[in-house]
């Protein structure tokens, strides 16, 4: 008899506790630009920094207000810009626009001293290693933003291309014509 009734007293605090949260999520809400959302699910979410914002929601937010230009992510690319482009009616020119191979960061090993620089700038942890240890990269973590090879005191690290193997090989994308 003890255990229905503390099992039925917490049910009872569960369902109260939730209608309570579901009102306020109501009551509280936040209205946020909707250009932004969309702008944020256009861009690719890697959070890599390269744009000079902490991350793509930021972007986002900059790219709305037009603080930054619709060309700032570089892993985007030109077809990101066209699209931001089109979203927000602007007239842009992409012959500045460098299209990049995607780039993974590499360690050489007989360079790196260990001073551990690399893994406090790295915006996915993708660096790995101790205080005058050996580092390393999780290749599946690396968004090859290139902030760890402008910390590195001795350019052990650098960005490569991404060998095409079987796990890394897509299809080619299709020629848009105009």
């Amino acid at each position: 008899m003890m255990n229905l009734s503390a099992v039925a007293a917490m049910t009872l605090l569960g369902l109260s506790l939730g209608l309570l949260l579901g009102y306020a999520a109501r009551f509280f809400k936040v209205e946020t630009n909707p250009i932004v959302e969309e702008i944020e699910l256009l861009l690719p979410g890697t959070q890599c920094g390269q744009c000079g914002y902490p991350g793509c929601a930021a972007a986002a937010v900059a790219i709305a207000n037009g603080d930054a230009p619709v060309t700032a992510c570089p892993p985007g690319g030109r077809d990101l810009a066209k699209e931001l482009a089109a979203k927000l009616n602007l007239v842009i020119d992409l012959s500045g626009v460098v299209e990049k191979a995607p780039t993974l960061a590499r360690v050489n090993e007989q360079l790196c001293i260990g001073c551990a620089r690399c893994p406090k700038v790295c915006p996915t942890d993708a660096i790995i290693g101790a205080s005058k240890q050996l580092h390393a990269v999780i290749r599946d973590a690396c968004t090859g933003c290139g902030q760890c090879v402008a910390i590195c005191p001795t350019e052990s690290l650098q960005l490569y291309p991404i060998e095409t193997t079987l796990r890394t090989w897509q299809w080619p994308k299709p020629l848009i014509a105009h």
